[in-house]
C-alpha cells in the first residue's frame, strides 16, 4: 500500500465525526465545555438606565453652567431605587449601579460638587448623558451571544450567568482509552531490566486529550501477544470509549502486533502507513462507534500524530466549531534541507526578534525517540513534501504546540 499523505489521512480520521450527544450541566460546571446550542440572553443589561458613577442625578439643563446651584431631594443606592421625579432644579444623590430617577439625563461626579446646606454648587457643567449606562448596552433579551461549538471560557460563564442562564446545554465528553504495547515497556519508577525502557507515551497523549476536554482511560501496556492487546481492545469497547489509541507495535516486524490484532477484533482499518515524518506507522479504524488510531511507538512520532491527528478528532466529536489546528509563519533560524516524499514536523524553539520577526528555529537532532528535545521545542516547522533546500531567514509555516 503507498503512503498516505497527511491531508488524507486526517481527512480520514475525521470522516463521520459528528457531535457527541448533549447533555445540560450546571453553570460552574462548564468551564471549557463546548457549547450544543445557541444561547441566547434571557434578559436586557442593564434592565435600566444605571449611573456609572457616584455623584448626583440630574437635568442637564439645569446644570448647564458652573455655579449652578440644585437641591437634594433624595437618594439612589444599587438595588434602592428613587420613587419619584424629578423637577427642575432637583437632584438626587446617586452611586454606581443606581437606577437613573425618572426626569433626569446626567450625573454629576461628586468631584464636580460642593455640598452646601441640603443642597449642592456644581463646579463643572452637566452634559447630557454623561456618566449614564443607557439600557441595554450591553445587551438585550434575546440578543446570541454565545454560538454552539463556542468552547467556553471564564469569561464566557460571566457572560452566560449575566444573561440568566443557571445551566448550559453542552456536547458530552469524548471518552479517550490509551493502550501501550511492548514487552520492553516498564512503568515510571521501576529499574529497567536488559533492553527495556521506561514507558511515557501514555503520559502526554492523556494529558493532550484531557487538555482538549475529553475524559481519558489508562488502559496500561500490553504484552507483544495477540491476546493481550485484544483484550485491551475489548476492555476500550467495554468502557464504551469513543477513541482508542494505541501506541506501539504499528511497524511491521514480526512482533508489531496492533495491526494484527485490530483485525482479528473486526476493525475496519482505513490506513496504516502515512507519508509523514516522524510517524509513518500509523494506523487508522473503526469498531462499531468506537475510533482507533495506531500511534508509533517512538515518544516523538506519538506525540507528533497525537497533536496533529487526535485533537482534531477530540474537537470534531465535541462539536466544536475550530477543529482544525491554526497555522501561522515564521522565519527559519538555521537552513534546512531539502525533503524527501513525506511531509516533514520539525521540532522547533520559537524567539521574537527584537523588529517583531518571529523565529524558529529547528533543533540540531530530529531523531523521533529525543523527549529532551521535543519538551523544549514550542513549534513544528512543516516541509512539504519535495520541498528544496531553505535557508536561514526564509519563511515557513509553522504550528504551535501547547503551552
Amino acid at each position: 500500500m503507498a503512503l498516505m499523505p497527511v491531508a488524507d489521512a486526517l481527512a480520514a480520521i475525521l470522516a463521520g465525526a459528528e457531535p457527541l450527544a448533549e447533555e445540560m450541566i450546571a453553570l460552574d460546571a462548564a468551564h471549557h465545555r463546548v457549547l450544543a446550542r445557541d444561547v441566547a440572553a434571557l434578559r436586557t443589561q442593564p434592565p435600566q438606565a444605571m449611573s456609572a458613577m457616584d455623584g448626583y442625578a440630574a437635568r442637564a439643563a439645569d446644570a448647564s453652567h458652573v455655579a449652578a446651584r440644585l437641591k437634594v431631594i433624595g437618594e439612589v443606592a444599587a438595588g434602592r431605587p428613587f420613587e419619584n421625579k424629578l423637577g427642575p432644579g432637583e437632584a438626587v444623590r446617586i452611586f454606581t449601579g443606581g437606577v437613573i430617577p425618572e426626569g433626569a439625563d446626567a450625573v454629576i461626579i461628586q468631584e464636580d460638587t460642593v455640598i452646601e446646606d441640603g443642597g449642592i454648587t456644581i463646579t463643572e457643567a452637566a452634559v447630557t448623558g454623561r456618566h449614564i449606562r443607557p439600557a441595554g448596552i450591553d445587551f438585550s433579551k434575546g440578543d446570541v451571544l454565545l454560538k454552539r461549538g463556542t468552547r467556553l471560557s471564564d469569561r464566557d460563564l460571566s457572560l452566560a450567568a449575566g444573561m440568566n442562564h443557571p445551566e448550559l446545554a453542552v456536547r458530552r465528553r469524548p471518552r479517550v482509552a490509551v493502550l501501550a504495547t511492548g514487552d520492553e515497556l516498564v512503568m515510571p519508577g521501576s529499574t529497567p531490566g536488559p533492553g527495556q525502557i521506561v514507558y511515557s507515551n501514555g503520559y502526554a497523549l492523556r494529558a493532550l486529550a484531557r487538555a482538549e476536554g475529553a475524559e481519558t482511560i489508562d488502559l496500561g501496556i500490553a504484552a507483544d501477544t495477540v491476546e493481550a492487546t485484544t483484550s485491551g481492545i475489548r476492555r476500550a469497547r467495554d468502557a464504551r470509549a469513543d477513541i482508542l489509541i494505541t501506541t506501539g507495535g504499528a511497524s511491521v516486524g514480526d512482533h508489531d502486533l496492533v495491526k494484527q490484532s485490530l483485525e482479528a477484533e473486526r476493525v475496519t482499518m482505513a490506513f496504516w502507513r502515512i507519508a509523514m515524518r516522524p510517524g509513518k506507522p500509523m494506523m487508522h479504524g473503526r469498531l462499531g462507534a468506537m475510533r482507533v488510531i495506531g500511534l508509533p511507538g517512538n515518544p516523538v512520532s506519538s506525540y507528533v500524530c497525537g497533536y496533529l491527528f487526535l485533537v482534531p478528532l477530540i474537537r470534531a466529536l465535541s462539536g466544536r466549531s475550530d477543529i482544525h489546528h491554526a497555522g501561522a509563519t515564521a522565519l527559519l533560524g538555521r537552513g534546512v534541507a531539502a525533503n524527501d516524499q513525506r511531509e516533514d514536523y520539525l521540532r522547533a524553539r520559537l524567539e521574537t526578534r527584537r523588529d517583531g520577526a518571529l523565529i524558529a528555529t529547528p533543533v540540531d537532532h530530529q531523531d523521533s525517540s529525543l523527549l529532551g528535545n521535543l519538551a523544549a521545542a514550542r513549534a513544528l516547522v512543516i516541509r512539504p513534501p519535495f520541498a528544496p533546500a531553505a535557508a536561514a531567514g526564509s519563511p515557513c509555516d509553522i504550528l504551535r504546540l501547547p503551552g
